[in-house]
C-alpha cells in the first residue's frame, strides 16, 4: 500500500507545478509571499468558497473544480476591469489525496495559464472539501466600475447567456441526468475577462452574475440608488436550454439562477456603437436586456408584450434554511 502523503507532501506537488511571474517577489514556501504591485494601479482582491454538495455535485471531476474555484474569482475581478495577476489557494480535503490534488491542479492551473496568474501561496488542512481563492488583480484607480455607479436612462446588458449553469443544477438535483453543454457551463464557467477590461471607460456599473440576474442587479441598484426594468424576453439564452426546459422553467432560470458568472453591466444609451465594437473585439456576445429607472430599489420584469412578470424568487441565498 502506498504511503499517505503529507500535508508538506501536498503542498511541495502544488509548488513543484507553479508557474511563476516577474512581479512574484517571494512565492508559495514562507509565511507570506512578496509581491510587487506595479506604479499607478491599484490592488483589486476578491476572495470566494466553494463547498461541495453547494456549490458543486459531489461527484464534479478534480480538474473542473480546479478550475471552478479560479474561475469565480476571475470573474469578480473581470467585473472591475482588472487584469488579473495573482491568487492564493486553501484547500480543505478529508484525506491527503495526492492523485485528487493533482487532478485538481489540472484544471486550476490551466485557467491560471490562460490569464497569466501565479498561485503564491494558501493553505492545506483536513476537513470536509472546501476549496478558497483569493484572487489579486490591478487595475487603473479611475478606472474601475463598480456596483454603485449605474445613472437613470443607462441600458443594462448582460453577456453570453443566462440560466445554462442552474438549469444543469436542477437536472442533477431533480436525480436526472444533466445536458452536457449544461453541465460544462456549471463546472467551467468563463470568467469574463477581457470583456471587463474592454468595458472600462465604457461602462458605468457593472457586477457578476453569480447569485442570480435579479440578486444581482439588485445589488447594483442598491448601490448606486436606482431601479431597473428588464424585459425577460430579452435575456439571452442558449440552445441547449432551449431544448432541455420549456419557458415559464426557461425565464425562471434566466432571471434568478445563479452560477452563469456572466457581466451584467450598464452603459448610457449613446454609447451602445462603443459596446458593440468593444465586445465583438472580445468575441463575446452581449444582448441588452433593460434600462435603469429613478424608482430606487425597484425591480420591474415585463414580456415582450408589456405585460408584467414576476419569478418566485429574487435569486440564490446563502444560509437559507
Amino acid at each position: 500500500m502506498a504511503a499517505r502523503a503529507s500535508e508538506f507532501d501536498l503542498i511541495a506537488r502544488i509548488r513543484a507545478r507553479v508557474a511563476g511571474r516577474d512581479d512574484v517577489i517571494l512565492g508559495i514556501g514562507d509565511d507570506a509571499a512578496l509581491l510587487s504591485v506595479p506604479p499607478g494601479r491599484a490592488l483589486v482582491v476578491a476572495m470566494d468558497t466553494l463547498n461541495s454538495g453547494v456549490h458543486f455535485p459531489a461527484d464534479t471531476a478534480p480538474a473542473d473544480i480546479g478550475w471552478k474555484a479560479l474561475a469565480v474569482n476571475l470573474s469578480d475581478l473581470a467585473a472591475m476591469a482588472a487584469t488579473p495577476a495573482w491568487c492564493t489557494l486553501s484547500l480543505s480535503l478529508p484525506q491527503p489525496d495526492a492523485a485528487w490534488v493533482d487532478g485538481f491542479l489540472d484544471g486550476f492551473l490551466e485557467l491560471a495559464a490562460q490569464h497569466g496568474v501565479a498561485l503564491v501561496g494558501g493553505d492545506t488542512t483536513r476537513g470536509p472539501l472546501s476549496v478558497c481563492v483569493t484572487a489579486h488583480g490591478f487595475v487603473e484607480p479611475r478606472g474601475a466600475l463598480l456596483r454603485s455607479q449605474a445613472r437613470v436612462g443607462d441600458d443594462v446588458w448582460a453577456t453570453g447567456t443566462l440560466g445554462d449553469a442552474a438549469a444543469a443544477l436542477r437536472q442533477w438535483q431533480a436525480g436526472e441526468s444533466m445536458t452536457p453543454a449544461l453541465r460544462a457551463r456549471l463546472d467551467r464557467p468563463t470568467p469574463r475577462v477581457a470583456a471587463g477590461q474592454a468595458l472600462a471607460g465604457i461602462a458605468h456599473a457593472c457586477i457578476d452574475v453569480s447569485d442570480g440576474l435579479l440578486a444581482d442587479l439588485g445589488h447594483v441598484c442598491r448601490a448606486s440608488r436606482t431601479g431597473v426594468e428588464l424585459e425577460v424576453e430579452a435575456l439571452p439564452s442558449s440552445a441547449a436550454l432551449r431544448a432541455a426546459f420549456d419557458v415559464a422553467a426557461r425565464r425562471e432560470l434566466q432571471a434568478t439562477g445563479g452560477d452563469d458568472y456572466e457581466l451584467c453591466f450598464t452603459a448610457p444609451k449613446t454609447a451602445r456603437l462603443a459596446v458593440d465594437d468593444a465586445m465583438r473585439a472580445c468575441d463575446v456576445p452581449a444582448t441588452r436586456i433593460g434600462r435603469i429607472t429613478a424608482e430606487t430599489g425597484n425591480i420591474v420584469l415585463h414580456d415582450a408584450a408589456g405585460a408584467p412578470w414576476s419569478p418566485l424568487r429574487a435569486g440564490y441565498v446563502h444560509f437559507e434554511g
